[in-house]
């Protein structure tokens, strides 16, 4: 039972084109070769592993643009040769499969370095993947960067090409030398040069002349005025020189043949590799088409369910794009409660458009493709897709319109069940309406006995009213602007729409005494039916209008609620401050003025003065202090006057909330000269400004601008933020000229230095600039290559990787990539 009906069904819901969109995403033949091969999924497992590679390396794409994408070239037919012992590569298929292969080797050391918690599937995906550095290793002693065999291949094609120069170079220098003298003889012209016949050099000479020049005529002109001679003196020297050439070919095919003889017993796992890169372009064309589409991968169920917001036809979206025409986007749902969805409205409102968007997408997702719908909508797996869409009419098989219909119910009623999604447009047409809508319901009814999912469109009133009463089915409309006569293109589901096919005669220009007598005939009940429901749906947007304009008032009201308790809460603490300030300049004139008391007595004293003397000068400073205390008290009570009725306007509104202080903050002290992570600093004898990032026993990190550098304790100056601030005022012209360098040099950084060969010192001093480097451009992960050798050089370079404070760890590579010849170093 074929799990798509019709057979044409990709064309029809127009995912056709999607196929060509992927291919042209697609790097390599092996990726559009796969692309051919997708094909609708229904088991849940394989189509969320589908969907996560895609949305994997779409976030992947997203964050990183360094993934490779050079020589995505197919071998396997070249590789297929070989198989036959005796046979071998040619020396641009072998070019390509070195290539091919630095690609595989870069996609698998690409994605091997990623985030297991961010990109779980494409981790699985290269885990098992294994690269041969042997067969890279091997070619590179055969071809050149450039595609060429090398004179190193073998010791006999390196004699056979020094011997072959010598005697090219023997053979130049003879020529040249007969004719310079020819033309002292005056046989050539002064212009004349050595030309190439068949392959052999010759001399252009007049055929007057040619008897005077000793060798073998090659060829003539075509107006036979000049002969191209060999001179006899190099032409046995040219004979040997052929013979070279033949020679060079035959120890060239050797070569290639002991190479695909070696590489024999590795075919298979060849073969993989480029299924794997297959797999790998198939899964970007998919993210960038995804990308191009705004899709995402939806939250996925087992079962059949269909609950999209905001899903969007992606072919219609790139057209009106180009036409700068907004999309309508689609909201849907299909439930096992409510599986059949029977939309009707006006002709050309969208309900085809809406058909195809729910076909398209689902097909689209369980061939492992990202939708264009949003985050919160869901998405459930169909073991069937039934489409009835268009004109099907046969000459060959003698089907009418209405019969390939009726053909196409048959397939439907006969193997659709609860896990089948059915797409009908225009349900029931085709012939008599009476009779073709009893048969359209009677259809409709068995479906829903089956818990068939489906989206069905037509304009037949009995099956709005058949909708309306069946359990399992819902009518939904396409909205239409009866004051503006214009669809809106939008989905409404709960209520049947109205074909409004009066309004559209009438609008475009159709006489009135046909449309009454139409009226008359189709009887006044079915007009107000229809009549009623175009008033229904009026009513609902008005409605619907009025609540959006409440929620409006409302919110607005909640905004000025939120800044009215805003401003309270900021005059409170106004208030608070205003208190503390006067209370402040209370207790300072209150100060001075005890102190004054205390010197009045005490002179008092010394001069024995009078009991009553002393009582009225206290008195006059009583006084005084009431007098300080009272524009105090009259200042507290105006401000508590204020805050009290901004207070009572609060509780009027309901809107008072209880004040919350705030807890000061309490900031250890620290020594004056401790150095912490913040602090800003500068190198004696420098004026550059820069912050500590981290401290070490001896080193501390600092990030002056961009750049990251280790310094020594004893070399770092501390400096105020005052300070800081001056300085920086003064360097911020030159910033943009520092980041604009800093940004070319991390465009042309390699994570990756090669010490093979070097003396430890000398390898020590570049892998030393190699970290600053790497620290000043924020580059958290470096490679060393050293070879493996006696290991003594490896050593004596991971000695100085552990005693250097940037160096947070270091590793082997990976035994696939090079194992204890390379190591892995992290810096801080």
């Amino acid at each position: 039972m074929a799990k798509i009906y019709p057979q044409n069904f990709e064309s029809k819901i127009g995912f056709d084109r999607v196929r060509s969109l992927l291919k042209e995403n697609c790097l390599g033949s092996l990726g559009k070769d796969r692309v051919d091969e997708i094909d609708f999924l229904t088991d849940f497992d394989t189509i969320q592993q589908e969907l996560a590679y895609a949305d994997e390396f779409m976030r992947l794409m997203a964050e990183n643009d360094n993934f490779p994408t050079n020589y995505y070239f197919d071998l396997r037919q070249s590789l297929a040769k070989i198989q036959t012992e005796g046979r071998f590569l040619e020396v641009n298929e072998l070019f390509d499969l070195k290539r091919s292969l630095e690609t595989i080797t870069a996609i698998v050391r690409f994605l091997s370095q990623q985030k297991e918690e961010l990109y779980p599937n494409l981790k699985a995906l290269v885990r098992p993947v294994q690269v041969f550095p042997y067969l890279k290793d091997r070619i590179d002693q055969i071809i050149t960067q450039h595609g060429k065999i090398k004179d190193q291949a073998s010791p006999e094609l390196g004699r056979i090409r020094r011997e072959l120069l010598s005697k090219q170079s023997n053979v130049s220098k003879r020529l040249h030398s007969i004719l310079r003298q020819a033309q002292r003889d005056g046989l050539v012209d002064e212009d004349t040069s050595v030309s190439i016949r068949d392959g052999r050099p010759v001399i252009p000479v007049s055929s007057a002349m040619k008897r005077r020049l000793n060798g073998i005529v090659h060829d003539e002109s075509a107006t036979g005025k000049t002969a191209y001679i060999e001179p006899a003196e190099v032409v046995e020297i040219n004979n040997e020189i052929r013979e070279l050439e033949y020679a060079e070919k035959r120890e060239i095919v050797r070569i290639l043949i002991e190479f695909s003889d070696d590489i024999r017993p590795y075919l298979n796992e060849l073969f993989g590799l480029y299924d794997f890169l297959g797999t790998v372009d198939v899964i970007r064309a998919k993210a960038r088409l995804a990308q191009r589409m705004d899709a995402i991968k939806p939250f996925m169920e087992a079962g059949p369910l269909l609950l999209w917001e905001k899903a969007v036809h992606p072919l219609l979206r790139i057209t009106l794009e180009r036409e700068k025409r907004p999309v309508i986007p689609l909201n849907i749902e299909l439930n096992p409660e409510k599986h059949l969805l029977l939309i009707s409205g006006p002709n050309a409102g969208g309900k085809s458009v809406c058909l195809k968007t729910v076909g398209l997408l689902q097909y689209m997702l369980q061939c492992g493709l990202l939708i264009p719908v949003d985050e919160t909508s869901r998405a459930g797996v169909f073991d069937q897709l039934f489409i009835d869409i268009g004109d099907e009419q046969s000459i060959e098989n003698d089907l009418s319109t209405y019969s390939s219909h009726l053909m196409n119910m048959k397939h439907f009623l006969k193997f659709a069940n609860d896990r089948t999604l059915v797409l009908i447009d225009e349900f029931g047409t085709g012939t008599e309406p009476m009779i073709g809508g009893a048969i359209a319901e009677a259809i409709l009814d068995q479906l829903n006995k089956e818990r068939t999912f489906g989206v069905i469109t037509t304009h037949y009133t009995n099956l709005k009213h058949f909708a309306s009463s069946a359990e399992g089915i819902e009518n939904g409309a396409m909205l239409y602007d009866n004051h503006r006569m214009e669809p809106l293109f939008q989905l409404q589901i709960g209520k049947p729409g109205s074909s409004f096919a009066f309004e559209i005669a009438r609008k475009i220009g159709m006489p009135e005494s046909i449309l009454q007598e139409a009226t008359e005939k189709v009887g006044k009940d079915h007009i107000n039916f229809d009549k009623h429901l175009r008033d229904i749906v009026r009513d609902k947007r008005y409605w619907e209008s009025k609540r959006m304009r409440i929620r409006k008032v409302e919110r607005s009201l909640d905004e000025l609620a939120e800044k009215y308790e805003l401003d309270l809460s900021e005059l409170g603490k106004q208030r608070k401050q205003i208190i503390a300030e006067a209370k402040e300049e209370a207790a300072r004139v209150l100060a001075e003025a005890n102190k004054k008391v205390e010197n009045t007595i005490r002179e008092i004293r010394e001069s024995q003065a009078e009991k009553e003397k002393t009582k009225a000068i206290r008195k006059q400073l009583a006084t005084f202090k009431e007098a300080v205390e009272e524009p105090e008290e009259e200042n507290d009570e105006w401000i508590n006057k204020k805050i009290q009725k901004l207070k009572d306007k609060e509780n009027r509104r309901n809107q008072r909330r209880p004040e919350q202080k705030e807890k000061p903050k309490v900031t250890p002290k620290k020594a004056k000269d401790e150095l912490e992570p913040g602090d800003k600093v500068k190198i004696e004898g420098q004026n550059s400004i820069g912050e500590i990032l981290e401290i070490g026993d001896k080193n501390v990190v600092v990030a002056f601008g961009q750049l990251r550098t280790s310094v020594s304790r004893k070399k770092l100056q501390k400096v105020s933020n005052n300070e800081a601030k001056k300085e920086l005022r003064g360097t911020n012209r030159t910033l943009p000229n520092v980041h604009r360098k800093l940004s070319e040099k991390r465009n042309t950084f390699k994570p990756e230095i090669d010490v093979r060969g070097q003396r430890a010192e000398e390898a020590i001093t570049n892998i030393q600039a190699f970290l600053d480097e790497a620290i000043m451009l924020d580059v958290h992960e470096l490679r060393i290559l050293h070879g493996k050798g006696n290991g003594i050089l490896r050593e004596m370079i991971r000695n100085f990787l552990g005693a250097d404070p940037v160096v947070r760890s270091y590793r082997d590579e990976h035994v696939q990539f090079g194992g204890a010849g390379i190591t892995i170093v992290e810096v801080n």
